[in-house]
This record gives structure tokens, sequence and C-alpha cells, in this order.
């Protein structure tokens, strides 16, 4: 019993030195990435990736370079390209850009396992894009990615209904000199990486703690039934083909893959094994079903089959690369890293930047002071920053709106609304009983949904959970609770305004009767054709007010452009 407890803490505390030697890479690389995030323009991304053209393909190789590190928001965002407009396979190289590309990925290699693996990772990446442009032809055949188009249209419509016209672009920016000399601008971006820290905080925590039981517990006569050694070539393919299939069912996506990659270099993998591993954080099991939720599993199949040969023969080409160089290590640690605190160089850095880190937590709190978020929303789900513009999937409760970083946080969130919404603390400034102005879904979104009376949820009509008649009108519920609750007493629910209102942003006419986006300002009401318009009133509401359009007795007829500019 005693050797039994031993090994956990001895494990455990390999886990924790291994993020010890990591920490100020960690920081300063989230960091980094937060700046960029905060101050490049992801409408340009949109416009600029088309095609597969070589401009394209380094275009979105750079752009994935500079975006985050998190597997389950590259696979949203290069979601997000496709759907609106790029080429399949140049969103695809966004995606593996922007997991493997990314300057905090190579400064935590180079601190656990050498420099070596961090210069490889980025001359590896490159090779992979290049080979998946090149058999990209024989894998995204036209009709299936068409098919996956209008898979995401239809999946879009259903989510969150029409879109408004301009919410997909970024507002005027201001100069980007402006935007990095302003405490706005940086508030943003210490926001970008505290949201990044937070969503990647389960991937890194359970990445460590893996990795430090592996090297600890594992013997070598695992690893060596797990990969050949003595055969020559056929040891590194063989190597190459198996690391993608560990990271496949290991279940770690993002960064949180290195600390094991680095348990499997102890262990005995080859050089360009380590690297096919790090790279097939892309083909974990939880993003292959988002894949398949994406884009049906005819594609999704063909992407996994694609991305697994690319990562394999990148691995196997960098090692071949590398060590006709000599720069393959020949010497293997036997322990990722020392446990034990020690005055050296690493101590001093986590000191400067566990300073830093005091710096941005301080900005992000205080970046309503600094007039800083008001175009982000932090996804209640993961935690992640979402530029409200651009959000990949939204969800209205009870006249809140929500963004999300992808399709697998909406609908976690339509799951369980209640309790994201709470962990969020987005209700606290929205009355629980105030049901009258969600009423009945007679001005729906799209036809194929209805707003749920009771909480506010969109509900496509043909998958509600229940439905009730009411005064001979159909009401659609999100859950049986609901239903149950309205059938206790409908009038709770029903009692709603009549008429129509001006959308005081864009000048739409607006039913008032099951209107979603609804704001009170001076003791009026004020009701919204979608969450943008919501949102840029309520950055502003004076601003919209003057212009006199939405107020009751206000015509209709107003030019779409005439609010305040």
């Amino acid at each position: 019993m005693t050797q039994i407890l031993t090994a956990i803490v001895t494990s455990l505390e390999m886990g924790f030195f291994m993020f010890w030697d990591t920490l100020w890479p960690l920081i300063l690389g989230f960091g980094l990435s937060g700046a960029v995030q905060a101050f490049a323009s992801r409408s340009q991304m949109q416009r600029l990736m088309g095609d597969h053209s070589p401009r394209s393909l380094a275009r979105a190789s750079f752009f994935g370079m500079i975006s985050s590190s998190c597997s389950y928001a590259a696979s949203a965002m290069s979601k997000s390209l496709f759907q609106k407009g790029a080429d399949f396979t140049t969103a695809m190289v966004f995606m593996l850009a922007s997991t493997n590309l990314v300057l905090e990925l190579g400064l935590v290699l180079w601190i656990l396992i050498g420099w070596q693996f961090a210069i490889s990772e980025y001359v590896g990446g490159i090779v992979m894009i290049g080979l998946l442009s090149l058999i990209a032809r024989f894998f995204f055949k036209p009709r299936l990615v068409e098919a996956a188009y209008q898979r995401l249209n239809l999946r879009a419509a259903a989510v969150t209904g029409h879109e408004h016209p301009g919410e997909a672009a970024d507002e005027t920016p201001l100069p980007f000199r402006q935007r990095v000399t302003s405490a706005a601008g940086w508030a943003d971006a210490a926001s970008y990486t505290m949201a990044d820290l937070t969503m990647l905080r389960k991937e890194l925590i359970f990445g460590y703690l893996v990795a430090g039981f592996l090297a600890v517990l594992v013997p070598t006569s695992v690893w060596n039934i797990l990969f050949f050694r003595g055969h020559g070539i056929w040891t590194s393919v063989e190597n190459v083909i198996v690391g993608p299939l560990i990271a496949v069912i290991s279940f770690v996506c993002s960064i949180g893959n290195v600390p094991l990659a680095a348990a499997l270099w102890t262990g005995g993998i080859s050089f360009g094994g380590v690297i096919s591993f790090v790279f097939a954080d892309l083909i974990t099991m939880p993003l292959i079903l988002i894949y398949r939720k994406f884009y049906g599993w005819a594609l999704t199949w063909r992407l996994v089959v694609a991305f697994w040969i690319v990562m394999s023969a990148a691995g196997l080409i960098t090692e071949l690369l590398f060590g006709a160089l000599g720069q393959v290590p020949q010497v293997r640690p036997l322990q990722p890293v020392p446990i034990g605190f020690q005055w050296n160089y690493t101590t001093v850095l986590n000191l400067v930047f566990l300073a830093v880190f005091g710096i941005l937590y301080w900005l992000y709190r205080n970046r309503t002071r600094f007039g800083s978020g008001g175009k982000y929303a932090i996804d209640p789900v993961c935690g992640m920053q979402v530029e409200m513009a651009l959000a990949p999937a939204q969800a209205s409760l009870r006249e809140q709106s929500f963004y999300f970083c992808s399709d697998h946080c909406h609908d976690r969130f339509v799951s369980d609304p209640e309790r994201f919404a709470k962990v969020a603390g987005e209700l606290a400034a929205v009355p629980v009983e105030d049901h009258g102005n969600q009423a009945s879904g007679q001005h729906d979104a799209s036809p194929e949904s209805a707003v749920d009376p009771v909480c506010g949820m969109s509900v496509e009509r043909a998958q509600g959970a229940a439905t009730q008649e009411h005064e001979g009108h159909t009401h659609y519920f999100c859950s049986q609770g609901c239903a149950d609750r309205f059938a206790r007493d409908p009038g709770e629910f029903v009692t709603v305004e009549s008429g129509t209102a001006v959308d005081p942003v864009c000048g739409m006419t607006v039913e008032k009767a099951g209107a979603k986006h609804v704001v009170e300002h001076r003791g009026e009401r004020y009701y919204f054709c979608a969450p943008g318009c919501r949102s840029k009133f309520e950055r502003d509401p004076e601003a919209y007010v003057a212009s006199g359009r939405g107020k009751p007795g206000h015509p209709a007829e107003i030019e779409p452009d005439a609010g305040p500019k």
C-alpha cells in the first residue's frame, strides 16, 4: 500500500514540476496570442481565403499561426471561414496552422524536450500543410464539399435564425497604432489571454497529470511493445503511424498533449513519432465527432484519413531531414524533468512572468473601466472570448443573448441553459419571472423554429420536446418541464403586447409579440430584430434614442441608416 501511495505522490509531483518548468513560456505564449487576437481583423481573414491557391494557403497558414491554439476553437473558426466563403482546403490549412504553428506550442516543446522538437514542429507543420494541399483533391471531392456547405447553412438557419445584414463583418476598426497604444486594446488582449487559459485549463491539467503518471508508472517494457526499436527505417514508419493513434484515444487536445509527448519521448518513441503525435491533436475522438456534426460522416472520414496520412508523413519526413543534418537528439532523459524546486533561470523567469500575469489579470478585471469588451462576449460554456459579430453560434434566454465559440458549446448550453447561464452570471440583471416579452413564438426567427414561451429558448418545431395548444395557437417547448409549467398557468406566459415596433438601430419593423431582443431604457421598451442591433444599442443607447426611431408612435417608414453614425 505504501508503494502505491508513493508512486501516486511521485506521479503528481512529476506532473506539477513539468508544469512548473513550462509556466513562463505558457504565460508568454498565451499573452502574445491574446495580443494578436485582439489586434487582428477576423473579417479580413475571411475575405482572403476564397480559393486554395498558394497565396491563399500561405495566408491561411499565417492567420492560423496568430490565432488561438485551442483545437475546439480552431475547428469552429475553420468551419465558420468555410461557411462564409473560404475554400474548404484552405479552411483546413488554417485549422492545422492554428494548432501546430503557434508560438506557445513551440515554447513549451523547447522547454520540455529540447529546441530540436520546437524547430521540427514548425518545419513539419509546413511540410504537413504542403502535403495536404497536394492530396486534398483526392479526398475532398466537390460533391462532398458542396453537401457539407449546404448542411452547415441549414444547421445555421435552424440554430440562429436569420442573420442580420452586417453582423458577419467587423465594425470599422480603429487605426492599428491607436489600438495598440490604448488601454482598451490591451484590456481586450488580456481578456483573450484569460479566456484562452480558462478554455484550455482542463486540457492542460489533464495533460500534465496523465504525463506525470505515464512517466512514473509505465515500465519500459510497455513502451517497447508499442514502439518498434532496432528495425531501421521501419521503426520510424511504425512510430509515426502509432503516434497519431495514441492521440486519437488520449482525448487530450491542444497544448495539453505536449507533456504527453515528453512522456512518450522518455518512453522510447522515435523523434518523428513525437512530431506526428503532437500534430494529431486535431483527430482526437471528441473532435472527430464534431467534424461529423459539421460536415457529415462521408466527408469526416476522408478528413480524418487525410489528416492521419499527412501527420504521419510529415513526422517521417521531418525525422529524415533532421537525421540528415545530424540534429536528432541521441540521448533520452531518464525522466522528463527533475523533481524539486531549484534556484535557476526557470524559477527567475517564472517569478517575472507571474508578475506579468498579475498585470494581465488586472487589465482583464478592469476592462470595463478602460472601455474594453464592447464587441466581445464570453462563451458561458468554455469561457472563451468571442467576437459577437463573428460568433459561430448564439442563443437567447430570457432576453439575454449568449455567444459561443463553436456549435459544440452551443449544444451543451441548449441541453442545460439554466446551469450555464447561472455559472456565467449573465442572468443577474434579468428578472426570472419576466416572461411576457418571450411570449408565444408568433414571430419566429425562421419558419422552422419557435420560441419556448417559458424559458425563451429557440426551438426547432420538428424537434420540440413538447407542444401545448392555447387559444388556438400551438406553443413549442424545449423540454417537458417547460411544457408542464406552461400548462399550470398559461396566462403567465402569453400576456404579450400586440402590434409592431421599429428597431432603433437598423429601422427594421419588429413584431412585439414574441420579440426575442428587448431592452428597457428610461421607462421605454425598445425592440430589436437581431442580437447585433441590441448590442449596438446597449453600447450607446442615448445616440439611438436621440434619433427618435423605435419610440412608441414613431413611424416605421424610416430610412435604414437614419440612426447615429
